[in-house]
């Protein structure tokens, strides 16, 4: 068996990790890279019509290449449905997994009352405001059972299908599923670091940034659309321009 097979076309993959991604070249390997080389492991990059070499990066990880249509909550539905794992990943293409993620997730997963999980997150920028970014979605996380998409979320593929999936919005798909998903049972918060490229932070700057997501989550919770959410975030980081 070749690697490529190995990693992307395993005879009978236990976790399966999806991976949505569009135009993620710059970051994608170091992701791949994260990946332990598993036989009970298969990696579904998901890409939504990618015109640089992210198709090409992940092929030559060993990754199996699912092209689909742009949206993220679509991407990550389309892996799943193509995922033949038993535990379902959700992992960013910039955001890389601690070590020893696979026992993690299974020990999480096999407490009793947990039916989903995520981990904690990181940076890969050390600055203290970054760092308490992080702290405040790990405490979030963990007393509230919050956790979001940058955090790696895991869950059973048949509770996974049972939810229904992530519903087809342009933005909080993750936080939509979550809030659905804690009806059913807690949410475990693992004691791993995933890394998270801080990418959007330098681009809008941090405080910017961190008020504009808290606007999104508000503005989602009092009711406002989701269309209506992402056309506001677009007026306010073309004026940033």
């Amino acid at each position: 068996m070749t690697e490529t097979q190995a990693r992307g076309e395993t005879a009978d993959p236990r976790l399966s990790i999806v991976i949505p991604a569009l135009n993620e070249e710059a970051l994608l390997g170091k992701t791949l890279n994260s990946i332990d080389s598993d036989p009970e492991t298969e990696i579904l990059l998901v890409d939504g019509g990618s015109t640089d070499a992210t198709r090409q990066i992940a092929e030559a990880t060993g990754a199996c290449i699912l092209p689909t249509k742009s949206g993220r909550a679509a991407q990550m539905n389309a892996g799943a449905a193509a995922a033949r794992g038993e535990i379902l990943l959700f992992l960013h293409a910039d955001t890389c997994l601690p070590r020893g993620y696979r026992e993690q997730i299974e020990a999480a997963l096999n407490r009793p009352g947990i039916v989903a999980g995520a981990f904690r997150l990181g940076f890969d920028d050390p600055r203290t405001s970054l760092r308490l970014v992080a702290a405040g979605a790990n405490l979030r996380s963990r007393f509230r059972q919050l956790p979001y998409g940058d955090q790696a979320l895991f869950v059973r593929k048949t509770v996974f299908a049972e939810t229904g999936g992530f519903r087809e919005l342009p933005v909080m798909e993750d936080c939509e599923w979550v809030r659905r998903l804690r009806r059913r049972g807690r949410i475990a918060l693992v004691p791993g670091h995933v890394t998270s490229s801080a990418r959007r932070w330098h681009l809008h700057g941090i405080f910017r940034t961190t008020l504009t997501h808290q606007f999104m989550l508000w503005g989602w919770k009092l009711g406002l659309s989701p269309e209506r959410l992402v056309r506001w975030r677009a007026r306010r980081q073309q004026k940033e321009i």
